[in-house]
């Protein structure tokens, strides 16, 4: 299924979209593992659309649009850490999340990484675990006045096209 998804790089015209998006998904999708005041510290770190464009635009960013709706964002920094994946609430278990994880895992595998890690939210770690994603640590972030859980999660690529070409 995830090849019907259409993937593209970020461009800087994505900014307003992908910041409404990234509010929308941790405000719907991960109320059952973050309170309130939570998901408004963690939506907040969107506010200032140019510090979010530039996190954006500074890694490899994938976007996905389907049918001129935003349905999904991924990034990939230092080609072996996923920084960010948001998938649209509307979009949610369509395999907006899959095609762009595989994209990631692709890339960096395909520069030279041998494993990609990620710090899942709560409500992302299921998903991470179906890929094969091991559970290294548990996180206590700072946002804001609060404290958010994730886990540092690592995968396998196997070898990486680097290493097979020597």
């Amino acid at each position: 299924m995830s090849n019907d998804i259409p993937l593209r790089p970020f461009l800087p015209k994505d900014v307003m979209a992908l910041r409404e998006l990234f509010a929308q998904s941790i405000e719907e999708l991960s109320q059952d593992e973050y309170d309130e005041d939570q998901r408004a510290a963690w939506a907040a770190m969107a506010t200032d659309a140019q510090a979010f464009g530039q996190r954006l635009g500074s890694v490899t960013t994938l976007v996905v649009e389907i049918d001129g709706e935003y349905a999904g964002f991924g990034s990939l920094k230092d080609n072996r850490v996923i920084d960010m994946l948001y998938v649209h609430p509307y979009f949610a278990g369509r395999g907006v999340g899959t095609a762009l994880a595989d994209a990631l895992e692709k890339l960096a595998k395909g520069r030279g990484s041998s494993e990609i890690s990620v710090d899942a939210s709560d409500a992302a770690q299921i998903f991470f675990e179906e890929r094969g994603y091991v559970a290294q640590s548990r996180n206590s972030v700072p946002v804001e006045d609060q404290w958010l859980m994730n886990t540092t999660m690592t995968k396998s690529l196997g070898t990486a096209e680097k290493d097979k070409k020597q």
